[in-house]
Formats: C-alpha cells, sequence, structure tokens
C-alpha cells in the first residue's frame, strides 16, 4: 500500500517540484511551491468543482429538509426516506460533496512529505531519470524568506484567507419562511465553522514549515477563485418553498408508488 502511494502521489509531486525549482531562474522554492499547487489544483478542478456545486445545491434545499423534519419529526426510518426522495428528486448526491475533499487529501499528505523530509533530507534518489539532480535545494525564497521554518505572519494570512473562503461558502442564510423551520441550530453551526476552521488553520499553522503553509494559503485563494465562478455559473435560487409544497411533493411520490 505504502508502495503504490509513493509511487503515484509522492515521486510523482516531488519530482515536479524539483523539476520546477531546476526551470525556474534563481531556483526560487517559493515560486515553485506556487505553481505546483496551480498545477495540482487544476488536475482536481472538476472534482473542486462538483464538490462546490453539490454544497450549494444542498444549501439551497435546506427549507425543503427543514420542512420534512418538521412533517416526521422523530419517525426517523420515514424521515430518512423521503430525503432519498427529495435527494432523487433534485438529482443531488449529499456524499457527493465530502468524496472530492477525499480526494484531495493524498495530495496533501503527500506535499506534507515532501516539506517535511523529501527536501530536507536530500532524497534525491527518488527522482526520475529525466530530471536533473540539484544537489541541493536552498529553502529561502525572496532571498531572506526561509520556508523551513514555521511563520507565524504566514500562518496568520492563511486563517485570514480561510475565514473569507468559508464565509463565501456558508454565505448569507435566507431568512426564515413559512414550512422551512427554525434555521438557528443552522446559523450557529454556519458561524462555528466559519471562525472554527481559520482559528484551527492558524494553530496548526504556526507549528508547520512556512513551504506547507504556502501551499495551504495559495490553495485556500484557489478555492476562493473557483467558489466565486461556480457561484456566478450556479447562482442559488431563492426558496419559495413552503411546507405545503413540501407536503405536496412526498405526497405525490407516495402516490406514484402505489
Amino acid at each position: 500500500m505504502f508502495q503504490i502511494y509513493q509511487t503515484f502521489f509522492y515521486q510523482p509531486i516531488f519530482n515536479l517540484l524539483v523539476w520546477l525549482v531546476n526551470v525556474i531562474p534563481g531556483n526560487d522554492i517559493g515560486i515553485a511551491i506556487i505553481l505546483l499547487t496551480i498545477i495540482i489544483k487544476g488536475v482536481l478542478f472538476p472534482f473542486s468543482l462538483k464538490s462546490i456545486r453539490s454544497q450549494r445545491t444542498l444549501q439551497q434545499l435546506q427549507p425543503k429538509v427543514e420542512a420534512l423534519r418538521k412533517k416526521y419529526g422523530n419517525k426517523k426510518e420515514e424521515m430518512a426516506q423521503e430525503l432519498m426522495k427529495l435527494y432523487r428528486t433534485e438529482k443531488v448526491n449529499p456524499l457527493s460533496s465530502c468524496l472530492p475533499l477525499l480526494i484531495q487529501l493524498p495530495f496533501f499528505i503527500a506535499v506534507y512529505r515532501v516539506f517535511i523530509s523529501g527536501l530536507t533530507n536530500g532524497s534525491f534518489d527518488l527522482l526520475y531519470p529525466f530530471i536533473e539532480n540539484p544537489g541541493t535545494i536552498s529553502p529561502v525564497t525572496l532571498g531572506f524568506f526561509d520556508l523551513s521554518k514555521p511563520n507565524i505572519i504566514l500562518a496568520l494570512i492563511t486563517g485570514a484567507a480561510q475565514f473569507f473562503q468559508t464565509k463565501m461558502m456558508v454565505g448569507k442564510r435566507q431568512p426564515n419562511i413559512p414550512g422551512a423551520g427554525d434555521e438557528r441550530t443552522m446559523a450557529a453551526m454556519n458561524k462555528q465553522m466559519t471562525y472554527m476552521m481559520p482559528a484551527i488553520t492558524v494553530i496548526i499553522g504556526i507549528s508547520l514549515p512556512a513551504g506547507l503553509i504556502l501551499y495551504w494559503f495559495v490553495t485556500t485563494l484557489l478555492m476562493i477563485a473557483q467558489q466565486h465562478y461556480t457561484f456566478k455559473t450556479h447562482p442559488a435560487e431563492k426558496p419559495a418553498v413552503v411546507e405545503g409544497e413540501v407536503v405536496e411533493m412526498v405526497e405525490k411520490s407516495e402516490g406514484k408508488e402505489e
């Protein structure tokens, strides 16, 4: 399993980063990390786009979900069945927003390993034959910024970017409408996530090499750009949904099954 991971994730990313360092004027590791991040996000763009769109659609369906919860109360089995009917009707898979995140995880771990061990220990024996061995790679970018050491300023900037990205994803909650249920709990959860994610980013960021945080920062900026593009091409619809409409939809679905 480890060999598969090393062959398909770690080694390609390690070689790509070394190649970028070799071809960039001045062999600047910082610029190489930024370009590496853009390339990885470009490869994962279709999955990220699908994830953002799924999250957006699930947000739009929230009033209908709340109406169903109000209708069925503690009847968990019936509630689950009607939720599945709703998702089938709207052609959305609630798990599809999580899968792309899992796909990105091996890439992040590979980048982490490259910065933690690959560059510092000079593991150039994993280079492909066509990649020139640089001998050593300086962790300093812009002539003074050491990316091999933690940097609290970069961690704070990344946390701020994470806050903006999370705030943008959560967006403004729709006002309470008849049949939409009590959304105060959902609003509280969204608020916690908005502040918790940036805090976690900063706490973790101040203990990691600045090179990895730079990768995280650029990734967050690209996610903001992706979200802006998705929201522009996939605008949220006003949830003009009342409880009666949801109940009527459920009754029609039940009638078809009979």
